[in-house]
């Protein structure tokens, strides 16, 4: 039996994941998907579009998705879940986790590689996260969960931009582009996305594939590097190098004066190999001491003694790698590696990444 996808849906109150799993379940989209939703939801999604009050912990939709809650915990659930489908009591190609707007996606994401039977029935295929662009600076303030979101993400949906303005919603999506440069951003009302592009990102596969955004990494560089001549900056250079300062930033959006974010990101780049057991015993150390404030981290590696890339990818303490395709002919073999976590010390990160190099 082929792996059966999962995405774990999360966002902060308000951010619209309420109206995106109605969409889910009651649509003509003709795919077949099992929502599991928190029973300590912010708002239980079945009083508005049931019609009958049920006890049943699993109900058949009648576009032919299921709704399920949580009773003990995800991975028994799931286990649950599965073990229906393989009976044939329940006919579903895909799962959906509604995660509550306070959970820390980390731990949810951890059950699909840490439970042998899960990780051999289901794939974890991405981890969205819902921004709510009217109160979503305020919530990146206050709540280190809504920034936690934003770091595990593989794709960052901004909903309710309508009710601000331009310039608002540009710092908001700035903002957020420093805390996770690897996530795309969209910009959504959720009438009308198509519920395709919800799925099948394949966030957490172990490919070569590791985008970042290019603002992102020109004011990295102009940071962090030392120049021997004078840059003419223009204002969205500045703008963007001032958003990767250790210490507080300033910038003169409105509401947007003071953002030291605890989740922050960065990227290491080398031209030269790694060593492949420096490398190995560096990254265990670093895993051990600093597992628990890594959110998310890949690396597309240039490694001595193969002429294939080396991709490595992890959630908190577990780490993953695989050889991928070969170096192409002509194109620069250069190590990239992107660290998103909370107060991560990106000196020590540096200085032992470059102590790896051949």
């Amino acid at each position: 039996m082929s792996l059966i996808p999962a995405t774990i849906l999360t966002g902060f109150l308000g951010s619209g994941k309420t109206t995106l799993l109605k969409r889910v379940l009651t649509e003509a989209h003709g795919q077949k998907i099992a929502v599991i939703e928190n029973e300590f939801g912010e708002e239980n999604i079945d009083n508005d579009i049931l019609v009958a009050e049920t006890q049943e912990q699993i109900i058949q939709m009648s576009n032919g998705c299921i709704c399920c809650t949580i009773r003990e915990d995800l991975r028994a659930t799931l286990a649950d879940l599965a073990a229906r489908k393989r009976r044939g009591e329940l006919d579903f190609e895909r799962v959906v986790i509604e995660t509550t707007g306070l959970a820390d996606p980390g731990p949810v994401a951890q059950t699909f590689f840490m439970d042998d039977e899960i990780a051999e029935t289901y794939l974890l295929d991405s981890v969205l996260t819902l921004v709510d662009a009217k109160h979503g600076q305020q919530q990146l303030d206050d709540r280190q969960e809504a920034r936690r979101q934003v770091g595990f993400a593989d794709q960052i949906f901004i909903s309710k931009t309508d009710l601000v303005s331009e310039a608002e919603a540009d710092a908001l999506s700035h903002r957020l582009k420093h805390m996770n440069p690897r996530a795309p951003q969209r910009r959504v009302h959720f009438g009308e996305v198509p519920i395709s592009e919800v799925f099948d990102l394949r966030g957490f596969n172990l490919n070569a594939k590791l985008e970042i955004d290019p603002d992102f990494l020109s004011a990295d560089d102009d940071h962090h590097h030392h120049h021997d001549h004078d840059h003419d900056h223009d204002h969205d250079h500045d703008h963007a190098h001032d958003h990767d300062h250790e210490h507080g930033e300033h910038c003169d959006h409105p509401h947007h004066h003071h953002h030291d974010d605890d989740v922050k990101s960065f990227v290491f780049r080398a031209e030269r190999p790694f060593n492949p057991a420096k490398l190995e015993d560096f990254l265990g150390t670093i895993v051990q001491i600093y597992g628990p404030r890594m959110l998310r981290y890949k690396g597309v590696l240039h490694m001595q003694g193969t002429d294939r890339k080396v991709i490595f990818q992890g959630v908190h303490q577990l780490m993953g790698s695989d050889l991928g395709p070969k170096w192409a002919d002509g194109e620069p073999k250069v190590s990239k590696m992107v660290f998103i976590g909370i107060d991560l010390p990106r000196d020590i990160f540096t200085q032992g990444l470059q102590q790896c190099l051949v």
